[in-house]
């Protein structure tokens, strides 16, 4: 981050691309009663410091028809971190919580087939050192998906991913 803080401006800027990314930056400016100069400035540097990043978001629905499956991981809690960042590179996966509660761990990705999720968790998964017990959820019907919690987005195999 550079040493930079996200000032109340910063987040009204963020906020009002969150809700609509194609916004110029004149009506951001005009919204918010600064210079269209000045969210330039500042949307430059939140771009720099990687702080924010522009992408299509699209319906993984419409991506192929993949669905979310979500695995819940028991796992030795001694091998919680290592886990964690062994599931990270899988590049099928493209989302790992650590949680408290009823899994030591949460991996999401899309897929577009049960045999590709069979195949993931007995051959990739299941061996991993402390591993004890993965249970799988699909998605079959989302009700409501917010992007900015999870964007959706192409991996560059074209292969959409859940983005944490």
């Amino acid at each position: 981050m550079n040493g930079h803080k996200l000032d109340e401006l910063d987040h009204r800027i963020v906020e009002a691309l969150s809700r609509d990314g194609r916004s110029s930056n004149r009506q951001i400016a005009a919204e918010l009663s600064v210079t269209e100069g000045t969210i330039r400035t500042r949307i430059k540097r939140l771009q720099n410091e990687g702080l924010i990043q522009f992408t299509v978001v699209t319906s993984f629905r419409m991506a192929g028809s993949p669905n979310l499956v979500m695995m819940g991981i028991h796992a030795e809690p001694s091998c919680v971190p290592d886990l964690a960042t062994e599931l990270s590179s899988i590049p099928s996966i493209g989302c790992v919580m650590v949680l408290l509660g009823r899994y030591n761990l949460m991996a999401m990705g899309l897929f577009t087939s049960l045999e590709q999720v069979h195949e993931l968790v007995s051959t990739r998964i299941k061996i991993l050192p402390g591993v004890r017990e993965v249970e799988v959820s699909v998605s079959i019907h989302s009700l409501k998906y917010d992007a900015r919690m999870a964007r959706i987005v192409p991996r560059q195999s074209g292969v959409p991913t859940v983005e944490d």
